[in-house]
């Protein structure tokens, strides 16, 4: 699959302009602007890949209506959508957003003082403030409309999350499933961020991850991803939650989106209030060469694998990010009696075995949480506890999302205002 060159603009513009405002003469507090909620933009494989997008390829006089869970909450809000992929301009007509359940009437946005925006290729727009006070872990529906035909190149697979598509211009439904809505599609389309303004020592903790971040193996529509429960944890804190995790990621290689050091500006160090940032990748490293995904490719070598780690953590204290590194789960048995196994291997096992003895010993890294630890089974452990598989022995489900997310020292991540 052939991959572009994206951009950076937009969220490097709100971490340099918004993120850390200071205290005036009069001693009002500070302000600043973190990211609340997040999903990393991937660019539109062809039909060759084994897994289809299940996205359309045009849009044209549709309204997409997404749901979306906020981290922290905040006194204003702004919104980013993407075109980072896209060749071509995308023409976005009215975006309104408003609370999921109703209680409060969706509200226009405006991009530069104009209701309509159009996203050139390869960029990102944000929205201007809205000033309207959201609590933190509030649903929002945010209505997109696309007056005219536009090409699909940038979007977010899957997300454990459903778009509801209507037919026209009508964005001014909230709340539940319009009884209009002609269909359905899973996951995210121009869609990026959505950032809140709030007081004092809030910030962003990014989520930097392969499909067990993305929340693969969870319950659809529900948030119950380990970056959401871990957003549960960190709403009194003022601490907003960044899921840049990607179905099919990788630390070296490009798969379902870019590998993670050529996504890390974009995807971590870009994001406004960005403090720290949690890193959970390898087992697809590991698991695709020879596998249905990556069939041709030679085994990744515990060399690239531990520089590319190295390389992260060098990229993190360069920008005063402190780096917290996730030992990687179990995956025997992964995928198996489905057109997709080939994932494990006893060979592969001793690879994540081993870069995992170094995950807990290395001194790159701030911290080390050991999700392999929580999650493995103590008569089995080279396997998933059944109690925390979601049926596929690679993928936790909902329990299991959520025992990683008790296993991360939010007391750490809440320390000294998220400074290093």
């Amino acid at each position: 699959m052939t991959m572009k060159p994206s951009s950076i603009a937009a969220l490097a513009l709100a971490a340099v302009c918004g993120a850390n405002a200071v205290a005036n003469a009069e001693g009002v507090p500070e302000t600043r602007w973190v990211t609340s909620w997040y999903a990393a933009p991937q660019a539109v494989w062809d039909d060759g890949f084994i897994l289809p997008t299940n996205v359309p390829r045009w849009l044209d006089n549709q309204v997409l209506r997404e749901t979306v869970r906020l981290s922290a909450g905040g006194r204003a809000v702004r919104i980013v959508l993407s075109n980072c992929y896209g060749s071509a301009q995308v023409q976005l007509g009215e975006v309104r957003i408003g609370l999921r359940d109703g209680s409060a009437p969706p509200q226009r946005l405006t991009f530069s003082g104009h209701a309509d925006v159009a996203i050139p290729p390869g960029a990102d727009v944000t929205s201007d403030p809205l000033t309207w006070t959201v609590p933190p872990l509030a649903r929002l529906s945010i209505t997109t409309y696309v007056p005219g035909r536009a090409r699909v190149a940038s979007f977010h697979w899957g997300a454990r999350q459903t778009i509801e598509v209507d037919q026209g211009k009508d964005t001014r439904t909230g709340a539940g499933t319009p009884p209009d809505a002609v269909g359905h599609i899973d996951g995210r389309l121009f869609l990026n961020a959505v950032l809140v303004e709030g007081e004092g020592t809030g910030h962003t903790v990014v989520t930097l991850g392969d499909s067990i971040t993305d929340g693969n193996g969870s319950t659809p529509n529900t948030d119950r991803r380990w970056p959401d429960f871990l957003a549960q944890r960190l709403a009194s804190h003022h601490i907003g939650v960044a899921n840049a995790g990607i179905s099919g990621a990788r630390l070296l290689h490009d798969g379902m989106g870019q590998n993670a050091l050529a996504r890390f500006e974009r995807d971590v160090l870009a994001q406004p209030g960005v403090s720290d940032v949690i890193v959970l990748l390898g087992i697809n490293d590991i698991g695709w060469p020879g596998s249905p995904f990556a069939p041709a490719e030679r085994a990744v070598t515990f060399d690239e694998l531990t520089v590319g780690y190295r390389q992260l953590a060098v990229a993190a204290h360069l920008r005063n990010v402190r780096i917290t590194v996730g030992t990687l789960p179990p995956f025997e048995g992964a995928l198996e009696g489905t057109p997709y196994a080939g994932h494990y291997s006893p060979a592969k096992e001793a690879m994540r075995t081993r870069l995992n003895d170094w995950i807990r010993s290395a001194s790159a890294f701030d911290t080390v949480v050991d999700f392999d630890a929580v999650l493995r089974d103590p008569d089995h452990p080279r396997r998933l506890r059944a109690e925390y598989d979601s049926g596929d022995h690679l993928h936790p489900g909902d329990a299991g999302y959520r025992r990683m997310a008790e296993a991360v020292d939010v007391a750490r991540l809440a320390a000294n205002g998220g400074k290093p």
